[in-house]
């Protein structure tokens, strides 16, 4: 008698153990057919393939809100990703949902975000002929540029991560959530250490539906999403929790996001952005005649930078470098000499 294997034991548990509506790693599927793997599961694999890439590694050095910021406790791109990933895996094991394609999403979400935050995309929005939007950008990054094989369930939630979007899966419904209530209450807690408000600025009903308390709101939010999908095939978040959640959404869009002191040098990187898209397509109009092909090229290489790459891209070919010549130690050796003498 054969036995089974931990992948295959993983896989009868998910059958026994998650809601019928969830998502079931052994119906994956994947544009290419791969050998299985013997230890774990498809969506698991996918989790890895997104932990282990290059556009990864690179969140940690893109901008969430604040532009490069010199204090070490304000969220980058990464760390926004990784709660986001927490706070979507709460969720799915409380919902009995599935926990690995959940991670995998949460993980993926932002591959394709630019430089800069959301000025960055902003700027390539306005500059490339079909639009630019980051969700679509991380399918893109996926597929194509580092061409991982995901799962279409894992990629279906990349793409619908963003409102306006239409989940396939609950688990892709949950990472939706996820982020928001994740950049809601980060965003919240790092324009309070930045000194641009206080807990007390919120909306007056915000604080008193979900507390001062940030711990509390973020939780709040969480169990509204938990509460209210229990034994449903939707998720969602009860209408109260979520009209309180969008005052404070709104509010931070009207006073941080949009005009504050957190974006007082976005006009100078989105300048950046805009100026090394238009050097390096003038520059592959010389070596290339199809328009398409240069926009794609060069708007896959400026989304992939991180803000002190693009930084330091612009001073390579924006900015005079002084003549390099080695300084003279003449003096101080002719110091050394003198003492030696003595």
């Amino acid at each position: 008698m054969n036995r089974l294997t931990v992948k295959e034991k993983l896989e009868e548990k998910e059958y026994k153990t998650l809601k019928d509506i969830a998502a079931k790693s052994r119906e994956a599927k994947r544009k290419r057919e791969e050998e299985p793997s013997d230890l774990r599961t498809e969506f698991q694999r996918d989790r890895d393939r997104i932990l282990h890439s290059k556009s990864f590694r690179r969140l940690k050095h893109k901008t969430q809100v604040f532009l490069s910021p010199f204090d070490d406790h304000f969220r980058t791109r990464l760390t926004h990703t990784l709660e986001v990933s927490q706070i979507a895996r709460t969720m799915a094991r409380a919902l009995e949902l599935n926990e690995d394609l959940v991670e995998a999403i949460s993980l993926g979400h932002d591959l394709g975000h630019t430089p800069f935050g959301h000025c960055g995309e902003k700027v390539l929005n306005e500059l490339v002929s079909t639009g630019f939007h980051h969700n679509i950008q991380s399918v893109r990054v996926v597929e194509v540029i580092e061409d991982m094989n995901l799962c279409q369930e894992t990629i279906d939630g990349i793409l619908t991560h963003t409102w306006g979007f239409k989940p396939k899966t609950a688990e892709a419904q949950i990472v939706q959530y996820a982020d928001k209530i994740a950049y809601i209450n980060h965003d919240i807690e790092d324009s309070i250490r930045a000194g641009i408000i206080t807990e007390d600025d919120l909306p007056q009903e915000c604080i008193k539906y979900f507390s001062s308390r940030p711990s509390k709101r973020l939780s709040k939010m969480i169990y509204a999403v938990v509460n209210n999908s229990i034994d449903k095939d939707v998720v969602s978040m009860d209408e109260e929790c979520w009209e309180y959640t969008k005052i404070l959404r709104e509010w931070m869009f009207e006073n941080i996001y949009t005009d504050s002191p957190a974006k007082l040098e976005e006009g100078k990187a989105m300048n950046v952005v805009r100026t090394l898209y238009e050097y390096y397509t003038d520059y592959l109009k010389q070596h290339c005649d199809d328009k398409l092909k240069i926009e794609r090229l060069v708007t896959d290489y400026i989304s992939g930078m991180t803000d002190q790459y693009a930084i330091e891209k612009y001073k390579e070919k924006f900015i005079p470098k002084p003549l390099n010549t080695q300084t003279k130690d003449e003096n101080f050796l002719k110091i050394l000499y003198d003492i030696n003498k003595d």
